[in-house]
């Protein structure tokens, strides 16, 4: 159960993603419980949990790469349902960075980056090209163009997949444990690129925990367990006066 007082919903033009009552199974296992999220436009909101509390989960069905079967999400103004019309729309209005990188190995960097916009958004091989620099020079790699990705750091990867979903520029940006698949030493640079695109006003959600990130970064904090949200503050209420005895626990093992 919630323990945070919940804040006033805000206008509906302010509001980038509503979640209502959402549930989830996998056969048998109840992965997402009564779920409920109202997330304003611009909001910068970290979700961290221990593994098998379904954050994944909810991230993903945020970007309708898993279905619920139960309460109702709405992004941007669409409802997500298995009958969408568009569900590549949604797909492009929510960037998404995966723990893996997903990049293609057989094309370079750039290529990487153009290759989305040249089929979905039909963009012409110039401005897909101009546009996929325009972002690697945002995560600051843009001399990594031509290289392939095999050739780059696993860091260095991350944020061509960070390039590469804001190539599409979407509305909203989800990240699902985005350096948990790297070494300790390149989590730093990809950190920091996401504070970077946190100071530009994207809608972010990010699965993480890595928690000087959150304390940096987060306009909330959102800690998860057993398919429920446990408790959701600000960064310091949430790290410096934590309500829930489960939350205090989490928090004392990973501090």
């Amino acid at each position: 159960m919630n323990t945070t007082t919940p804040a006033a919903q805000p206008a509906r033009d302010d509001v980038a993603i509503t979640l209502s009552g959402v549930n989830k199974w996998y056969d048998e296992f109840h992965v997402l419980k009564d779920v409920n999220l109202t997330v304003k436009r611009g909001e910068r909101i970290v979700i961290c949990g221990p593994s098998g509390s379904g954050k994944s989960t909810l991230i993903r069905c945020i970007n309708h790469l898993e279905t619920h079967q139960k309460g109702s999400i709405n992004v941007d103004g669409v409802e997500l349902s298995d009958t969408m019309k568009d569900p590549e729309k949604l797909r492009r209005d929510a960037g998404m960075v995966f723990q893996n990188f997903n990049l293609f190995p057989h094309l370079t960097v750039l290529d990487n980056c153009v290759l989305p916009q040249r089929r979905v958004l039909k963009r012409s091989k110039e401005e897909a090209r101009e546009i996929g620099m325009k972002f690697l020079d945002r995560v600051r790699i843009p001399e990594q163009a031509d290289k392939y990705p095999g050739q780059l750091s696993g860091g260095q990867q991350q944020r061509v997949a960070i390039a590469r979903a804001l190539c599409m520029e979407p509305s909203l940006m989800l990240f699902d444990e985005p350096t948990s698949a790297l070494d300790p030493e390149m989590v730093g640079e990809v950190l920091d690129t996401m504070v970077e695109l946190a100071k530009t006003g994207m809608t972010m959600l990010c699965v993480t925990h890595e928690m000087g990130f959150a304390r940096e970064v987060a306009d909330r904090v959102i800690f998860m367990d057993a398919g429920q949200i446990v408790e959701e503050n600000t960064p310091d209420a949430f790290f410096d006066n934590p309500q829930s005895e489960r939350t205090k626990t989490f928090l004392n093992q990973i501090l």
